[in-house]
């Protein structure tokens, strides 16, 4: 089994498991340049709000957007963008990527900025 293959593989699991508790998904997507982030509906139809390192923002306060810094940011501003739209408590999924590096920095940081998971 190949590393795509082994990921794939982690992401079924965990989305099965994130289904059945029926919450808002925090779903997580990492280039090698970007990190990117969603709230998506429990349903699974609807975005409801993203955050990403591609934003003008973003780019214009860390030169560097693939470190952890810029992906705690990222966490940072969807929990402030999910709070506002009356989001308190997710599913992370975290695509079948480890729980290490730069997700793991914007998980800590979406939940120092308000979201439980």
């Amino acid at each position: 089994m190949d590393k795509r293959q082994k990921r794939s593989r982690r992401a079924r699991r965990t989305r099965a498991k994130v289904q059945q508790l029926g919450r808002v998904r925090l779903c997580v997507y990492r280039s090698l340049n970007h990190m990117y982030a969603q709230l998506i509906s429990p349903s699974g139809d609807r975005v409801l709000v993203t955050a990403s390192t591609v934003e003008k923002a973003l780019r214009e306060q860390h030169p560097h957007r693939g470190n952890q810094t810029a992906a705690a940011m990222v966490g940072q501003l969807i929990a402030e963008r999910g709070i506002k739209a009356g989001i308190k408590q997710v599913a992370f999924d975290r695509a079948g990527y480890k729980y290490h590096g730069r997700v793991k920095a914007l998980a800590q940081a979406a939940r120092v900025g308000g979201l439980e998971f």
